[in-house]
């Protein structure tokens, strides 16, 4: 089953307010609300393109160990995923995904990180919870998203549903700002030039993994 079809599935049940979420239809209205603004705004063309430079940055592991995009472009390519954080099911899935895909990955000289704004406890946890062979890097207050343009500001009717809901964001990243990445997934060639990208503001559609692997067969053979 793709990746898509595993979301969807999900958000069906999830919308259907079957057991164990018994959501209130209200609040999945406030959820789609605050996505089609988002897709409203052009959230998404503004997002950092195939083509565009990869801004350069350091942020550290859940160990606290500092990792660089020069050091991991000097390796190979570079795979990206932007990860909201260890509370959203979506991007759960995704990042299980993209462990299943991590050996086609290596074999195109591919490395693979996340990044989150959540704080380092809760990255080790998403790494154990979801079995994770790559790094989740911490990237406090959304800085580096914002640099991939990729940074937004929850709406205060949505900071108010996620409070009534227990899903503490500023508990989650160590961070009162309310933001958080639009889901976004990059390949970056070793000369640090985005090959692909791959950004959406509705949180349920993620691309398929394999997706990636003609920029990354193309970045092989520029480097070969």
């Amino acid at each position: 089953m793709s990746l898509q079809a595993k979301l969807d599935a999900f958000k069906a049940d999830f919308e259907a307010g079957k057991p164990p979420y018994n959501v209130p239809h209200a609040v999945i209205e406030v959820m789609h609300r605050a996505t089609a603004e988002l897709i409203a705004a052009g959230a998404a063309e503004k997002a950092l393109k195939a083509g565009d430079r990869a801004p350069d940055f350091t942020l550290n592991d859940p160990e606290g160990n500092p990792v660089s995009t020069a050091d991991l472009l000097a390796q190979g390519p570079l795979v990206v995923s932007f990860y909201r954080g260890v509370w959203c099911p979506y991007c759960n899935m995704e990042l299980q995904a993209l462990e299943a895909a991590l050996p086609s990955f290596r074999a195109l000289g591919a490395n693979l990180i996340a990044i989150s704004p959540q704080t380092a406890v809760n990255s080790r946890k998403s790494v154990r919870q979801n079995a994770l062979d790559f790094p989740i890097l911490s990237d406090t207050h959304n800085d580096v998203a914002a640099k991939f343009r990729l940074r937004f500001a929850l709406p205060d009717y949505l900071v108010e549903l996620y409070r009534n809901l227990k899903n503490d964001l500023p508990g989650f990243n160590g961070d009162d700002s309310w933001t958080l990445p639009m889901p976004g997934r990059f390949v970056i060639g070793q000369d640090g030039v985005i090959l692909y990208a791959e950004v959406n503001p509705d949180y349920t559609r993620r691309p398929e993994p394999e997706d990636m692997l003609p920029a990354l067969r193309k970045a092989a053979n520029v480097t070969a």
